[in-house]
């Protein structure tokens, strides 16, 4: 599509919807964080552990005695994404997951498939809340109706599980979608849907077709008994709603609660006297590029306003959102959607899908994103929460549920010694010796810093016209800085004009950390593009919200296990405060450049006011 055309599309995979920005330069945004990811090279880890397996047999696959890894829906799932979870009076705890093939080659969903645990960690498959036969009789089959995103309750004696419809009879129209709600006497079933949707198809702005994204419930209740839904995604931003007694009827008049084009699969968790929000954000279903990760903020009021950890609401335009897991240079990618788990010793953990890398597809080359079930120790530093201490998503044998951890916050990187040979302070006639330039030279020199238009060109799977400013990396571990200013402005509708650093290897090779317009909002997206089976995959995770002037760094360290670099992105309001985000990976064999980018259409100015280089 070409560079100035803007509109939504909705991708649809069994069982998966994905919001996809036609743009040039840049995917579906990503959110802030301000939690640290391990990078002193230590592995982190997880490990699947054991489950029957549809028509087979079950298996442990955990890392020794009091030990699990990631995927815990191994044995038997390939994918599992979108995961809830309730104990059972039975004492066993419930994991629904959303609709999908649930093993390479099966190419049939199960219709919000179950499966249960006694410690959090060994699973095994129990059958499905629907099969196609029995699915909502308001729910369109006949157009492909699908159920997504199951949020499961224990309200009042009864199980209650909220979902949602894909296509509905409510319309005659296409994308209808809305939420429904079916109640059991226990989480095996049998379930039995009540009737009609608990909260309707809601339209957006256009014609016929077009309506609001409907998708992602989650239940709570307040400390007065009050009945409360958050549904919503990209499209429209989250809502929460009051209920009727029942839990069948949304009531009243929703508020939002976190911005669209942001956030989505909102979930509530009340602690210490406030109520947190869990949102994930960015693409979910990129494959190997899949930045998805969770963010939080925390209000008094269980309808808001949520903020971050800097105060940042969640539901302004630079929104906040303070880092719960994301991508940390290990095999997962593609770390959200979650639920909280509080284990029998009173810890806590976060229930959440991922992508592994090396295998992101259901079907290869490509078909359904495989987005397996992990399980991580969820703690609270500080009055927010992280997975692992901030190290994120583990991939080796984790401790099983025990004794509650005492927390410990994963390091922060620091700079090391300014290499001055390979820094511009852009003080000077002239660019200093070294840089070099991938097409034609852009900006100019003024005042003590580098303006550069942001260019009607891109560096965009094929679209690669941008110019690009670039220098040599050193060997070994560093750290590019930049101060930013770009005139985005916020809350009207602005597309894709971008401006940061890059970390280049070449035009469909790279990440790039940018301050980036995305519709209404405006944000700092770690962004990676490679090749993977013949195609150009990009993707992007979001680190922390911007402002007029923008810090930004990338951290560089070379994996001693394997020499893979691994890129952390940093950003700050401030230039003392820095959140650090995601980690994205690129080849040992790579050779790198690093630099300054400015494109995404007309219509803004970058102003670099240095770009700094620290080796460690």
């Amino acid at each position: 599509m070409g560079a100035r055309v803007v509109q939504r599309v909705v991708a649809t995979f069994t069982g998966v919807t994905c919001l996809l920005l036609a743009a040039p330069a840049t995917a579906t945004p990503v959110t802030a964080a301000q939690v640290t990811v391990a990078t002193d090279g230590s592995p982190s880890g997880l490990a699947a552990v054991g489950a029957s397996v549809p028509g087979g047999g079950a298996a442990r696959l955990g890392g020794g005695p009091g030990t699990y890894v990631n995927p815990v829906s191994r044995s038997f799932a390939d994918t599992f994404a979108d995961p809830s979870i309730v104990k059972g009076e039975d004492g066993w705890w419930y994991a629904f997951g959303t609709s999908d093939p649930l093993r390479e080659g099966e190419r049939t969903p199960h219709y919000l498939p179950i499966s249960r645990s006694r410690n959090l960690t060994d699973w095994s498959y129990v059958g499905d809340a629907f099969t196609a036969g029995t699915l909502p009789s308001w729910a369109d089959t006949a157009a492909g109706a699908s159920l997504w995103a199951p949020d499961i309750r224990r309200v009042n004696g009864e199980y209650r599980l909220y979902y949602v419809v894909t296509q509905t009879t409510v319309t005659p129209e296409p994308n209808d979608n809305a939420i429904g709600m079916a109640t059991a006497p226990t989480p095996a079933g049998p379930w039995t849907d009540s009737g009609a949707p608990v909260v309707g198809p809601r339209r957006g702005g256009g014609g016929p077709g077009d309506f609001k994204w409907t998708f992602d419930p989650a239940h709570a209740v307040d400390t007065d008994g009050t009945e409360y839904l958050v549904y919503g995604s990209y499209y429209g931003g989250i809502f929460i709603t009051t209920l009727d007694p029942t839990g069948r009827r949304a009531t009243g008049e929703p508020t939002m609660i976190a911005i669209d084009n942001r956030f989505e699969g909102g979930y509530l968790l009340r602690r210490d006297g406030y109520w947190y929000l869990f949102a994930s954000s960015a693409d979910c279903c990129a494959g190997p590029t899949t930045g998805y990760s969770v963010y939080a903020g925390r209000s008094r009021s269980i309808t808001g306003p949520y903020v971050d950890r800097e105060g940042v609401p969640l539901t302004d335009s630079r929104a906040g959102g303070t880092i719960v897991v994301a991508p940390n240079g290990n095999r997962w990618v593609g770390t959200g959607h979650n639920a909280v788990v509080t284990g029998p010793t009173g810890q806590d953990w976060l229930l959440y899908h991922a992508i592994d890398r090396a295998d992101p597809y259901l079907d290869e080359p490509f078909g359904i994103n495989e987005r397996p079930m992990l399980i991580d120790r969820l703690d609270w530093i500080g009055g927010w929460p992280t997975v692992r201490g901030g190290a994120w998503a583990s991939e080796d044998p984790q401790k099983a549920s025990g004794a509650a951890v005492p927390p410990k916050l994963a390091p922060t990187p620091r700079l090391g010694p300014l290499d001055r040979g390979r820094s511009d302070e852009f003080d000077g006639a002239g660019l200093r010796p070294g840089w070099t330039w991938v097409r034609s030279p852009q900006g100019e020199l003024s005042s003590g810093a580098l303006r550069w238009p942001t260019q009607d060109a891109e560096l965009n799977r094929e679209n690669n016209t941008a110019s690009v400013l670039l220098r040599e990396a050193p060997k070994g571990d560093w750290t590019v800085e930049t101060r930013l200013r770009i005139d985005l402005g916020t809350d009207t509708v602005r597309n894709y004009q971008q401006a940061g650093l890059i970390a280049y290897a070449g035009d469909d090779l790279y990440t790039k950390l940018v301050h980036v317009a995305i519709w209404n909002t405006r944000q700092t997206e770690f962004g990676k593009e490679m090749p993977y089976a013949g195609r150009i995959a990009y993707g992007g995770t979001i680190v922390g919200p911007p402002a007029d002037t923008t810090w930004l760094r990338l951290v560089h360290r070379v994996d001693r296990r394997n020499g893979e670099h691994e890129l952390r992105a940093a950003t700050s309001r401030d230039g003392r405060t820095w959140t650090f985000g995601g980690v994205w990976t690129l080849p040992a064999e790579a050779g790198l450049r690093v630099g300054l980018i400015s494109l995404g259409g007309t219509g803004a100015t970058a102003e670099f006011d240095y770009f700094r280089l620290h080796r460690r």
